[in-house]
């Protein structure tokens, strides 16, 4: 009740914002679990960095620490094992002052990998570099130009003191992204787990479609969807002026289209 007390205030200050939209879209994406090692010389993360940096600090930094209590992880905690494991932990700890790379080259899961947003035009990489919006269990949110460092953590993670993150993380995620959307058209492409961390607010957003990929016969896409999604990523970009028909008009040989929710 008060994360809806909390977005209907919000209204109040956005309003203005609703009304002169003219529908600009956000894409929301999941991060991957496979990311880039290391970063560009002379940069160093500090919590406050980023879109969202002001707004997520105090919640990074509880992370943070948490993690260092933890010694960067256990295999239950990240769900790796062996050098993985070794490689997680040593990230983890390394968080402070750790070397970054901008988030659309940190995460080179399948998903990114089908978005390709390096071949794309000028102005479409730069549209997507602040429209394209990461939910990450760590750093809560990121666009695809922020600069992050290399971390492993899931979202459907329990992390002490904190419990799961992706119900920890709900309200401050989604007062700053109902906030940071005001007025445009949200395309939620999130799994489950990730999209639990997010409410939308049908005061303050203008659109927004929870979509996800389904076989021809309708089944869920699953992992084999990853590819998928990735591209419908790049042709919402493409055609990102035109949100609503650009979902119709995505072509699979595999998937379609499958709204999950919408208002």
């Amino acid at each position: 009740m008060r994360l809806l007390h909390q977005l209907v205030t919000s209204n109040n200050q956005a309003e203005s914002c609703v009304v002169t939209s003219n529908k600009k879209l956000f894409i929301l994406l999941p991060p991957s679990e496979g990311k880039a090692i290391s970063g560009v010389t002379g940069t160093k993360f500090k919590e406050l960095d980023g879109t969202f940096g002001k707004t997520l600090a105090k919640q990074r930094a509880e992370i943070i620490s948490a993690l260092r209590i933890e010694n960067g992880g256990s295999q239950k905690l990240l769900g790796v094992s062996g050098a993985h494991l070794l490689r997680a932990q040593q990230a983890n700890l390394a968080l402070r002052g750790a070397k970054t790379l901008p988030a659309r080259e940190r995460y080179t899961g399948v998903v990114w990998d089908h978005l390709d947003l390096a071949s794309l035009t000028s102005a479409q990489q730069k549209f997507a570099e602040k429209n394209i919006i990461v939910v990450s269990g760590l750093l809560g949110l990121v666009t695809a130009s922020d600069a992050i460092p290399d971390y492993r953590l899931k979202i459907s993670a329990s992390l002490a003191p904190m419990g799961k993150l992706s119900s920890w993380w709900r309200e401050t995620i989604s007062l700053a992204l109902n906030k940071y959307c005001a007025g445009g058209v949200v395309i939620d492409l999130l799994p489950q787990e990730h999209s639990a961390a997010f409410v939308p607010s049908e005061k303050l957003l203008n659109e927004y479609f929870r979509i996800d990929l389904a076989t021809k016969s309708g089944t869920a896409g699953g992992h084999d969807a990853k590819a998928a999604k990735g591209r419908l990523a790049r042709h919402l970009i493409i055609n990102h002026k035109a949100p609503d028909k650009a979902l119709k008009s995505f072509k699979d040989l595999k998937f379609k289209v499958r709204v999950l929710k919408k208002f």
